[in-house]
């Protein structure tokens, strides 16, 4: 048996599920959320949501597994929400925001803007001596992890000088330079 799978999710306070038609709909403080599913049987009581499934054929022990983890996710972010911290490490690179729209200047001949989802808050934190960090946060999880990964790929951390943007906390392998 799937051992993400057979675990309940606990309901938060001011966290409503509402589940119709192979569709569940989780919203709360931050934000609502839809997820459709298949194979799997739902139920909420009082406070928990547990997830059983038809059969052990292979097919559905995987979406067992996978829709446990997408409604917990989903429970989570609209309730306390999702943040990624993304680090510009170079010289002369810099990171602003106006609003929706991020400006990266990231050693190219021109500046990167970029527009991000509604959904997804970008704060821009500069400070003098350290790098530029661009603060992402929603209460969608995927969205978030997807619009990091899009702003990462603009640059991504090369192994000699550490050069890029990498998250926060990100352990860059690095290699020795040429030795004479």
């Amino acid at each position: 048996m799937s051992r993400i799978g057979k675990s309940p999710i606990a309901v938060p306070e001011g966290v409503t599920v509402e589940i119709k038609d192979n569709v569940i709909t989780v919203k709360g403080k931050l934000g609502e959320l839809s997820q459709a599913y298949s194979d799997v049987e739902i139920k909420l009581e009082d406070g928990t949501l547990t997830l059983a499934r038809p059969s052990d054929k292979k097919d559905h022990r995987a979406k067992h597994g996978l829709y446990r983890a997408l409604i917990a996710n989903m429970i989570e972010g609209v309730s306390k929400g999702f943040t990624k911290e993304l680090e510009l490490v170079g010289v002369g690179y810099r990171a602003s925001n106006q609003g929706q729209k991020l400006d990266l200047a990231i050693g190219f001949s021109h500046n990167i803007v970029m527009d991000i989802a509604p959904e997804v808050k970008v704060e821009t934190v500069s400070e003098k001596g350290k790098n530029p960090i661009v603060k992402l946060t929603s209460h969608d999880k995927q969205l978030v992890g997807q619009v990091a990964a899009k702003i990462r790929s603009f640059r991504k951390p090369e192994p000699y000088k550490g050069k890029g943007i990498k998250f926060v906390g990100e352990e860059i392998r690095r290699k020795a330079g040429k030795s004479a």
